[in-house]
C-alpha cells in the first residue's frame, strides 16, 4: 500500500479529530445552557440555593445539673442542650453542639451540676445562657 494508504489514514484520523471536537462542543453547549434551555420550554425553573453563610462559632460555658452526665462527655462529642422547668414541657435550646472542653470538676464548690463549654453559634449561646438561668440544664448524646 504506498502513498494512497497513507492518505486515507491521515484522512480518517482528520475525521476523527473532527468528529470529537464536535461533541466536545455539543456537550459544553448542552452543559451551559442546559438549564436556560429548560427554562425556555416552559419547564420549571431550576432552584437556585443562596451559597451558605458561614456562621462564627463561641465558646459557651454551660453549667448541666447531672455532673454525671457530663462526666461522660469528651471534647469532640455532640449533644443535645435540653432546658427543663417546673411549670413547662422541655424544650431543646441546642441541637448537635459540639463539646469544646469539659473542664476538671470543682472541689467541693459551685451550686451543684458540672460546667460544660460547647461550640455553638452565637445565637444559641445567647438561647444557652438565657435558658439556664431560668431552668435545668441536661444533654443527650448525639
Amino acid at each position: 500500500m504506498g502513498r494512497g494508504g497513507d492518505r486515507l489514514r491521515r484522512a480518517l484520523r482528520r475525521r476523527r479529530r473532527a468528529a470529537s471536537a464536535g461533541l466536545a462542543v455539543a456537550a459544553a453547549a448542552l452543559a451551559v445552557g442546559g438549564t436556560e434551555a429548560q427554562a425556555s420550554r416552559g419547564g420549571a425553573p431550576p432552584d437556585v440555593k443562596p451559597p451558605p453563610v458561614a456562621v462564627r462559632m463561641v465558646s459557651a460555658p454551660v453549667r448541666i445539673a447531672d455532673a454525671a452526665t457530663v462526666r461522660l462527655l469528651r471534647a469532640g462529642d455532640r449533644v443535645d442542650v435540653v432546658a427543663a422547668e417546673r411549670s413547662a414541657p422541655p424544650r431543646v435550646v441546642a441541637v448537635a453542639a459540639r463539646v469544646a472542653e469539659v473542664p476538671d470538676p470543682e472541689k467541693g464548690g459551685g451550686d451543684g451540676g458540672a460546667l460544660v463549654v460547647l461550640s455553638v453559634p452565637r445565637e444559641t449561646a445567647r438561647a444557652l445562657v438565657g435558658a439556664g438561668t431560668v431552668s435545668r440544664l441536661a444533654v443527650t448524646l448525639c
